[in-house]
């Protein structure tokens, strides 16, 4: 029997979707108000969700401290309150869409979690505008 465990978190963040090696006009044809020179921001929402099997011996899936400081440390921390393009070092070469950026904390969370745990994130860039990464 696996069950899921969601995590809800959030941060606030800036970004400037472009491309460096585009002029101006491509870029503002390609992501419109989202390649603003002087950058934007958003108020990101997070769900982190961890499937596997219940432990006999806690009856946890995951020990939700354990997550909640995971995507406190790897995730809050680094991204919180900066500018993606300029303070994050994989967005100074990775354009910081919402679909790279859920790749992006996909990867950071993956490596801390038992091989024997599905991990799934879901990042909402606005109330209504979400992508969700599962490592596939």
């Amino acid at each position: 029997m696996k069950v899921t465990v969601h995590r809800k978190a959030h941060f606030n963040a800036a970004h400037r979707l472009y491309r460096k090696d585009w002029t101006d006009e491509k870029n503002e044809a390609v992501f419109g108000k989202c390649s603003n020179p002087y950058y934007h921001g958003h108020n990101y929402e997070l769900v982190v969700a961890v499937t596997g099997e219940i432990d006999p011996e806690t009856g946890y899936v995951i020990d939700i401290k354990v997550l909640k400081d995971l995507i406190k440390t790897e995730v809050e921390d680094e991204f919180d309150h900066k500018n993606l393009n300029e303070q994050v070092e994989v967005f100074k070469t990775l354009n910081p869409t919402a679909e790279n950026i859920v790749v992006v904390i996909w990867d950071k969370l993956r490596k801390h979690l038992d091989n024997n745990l599905e991990l799934s994130v879901t990042l909402y860039e606005t109330p209504r505008n979400f992508v969700t990464y599962n490592g596939q």
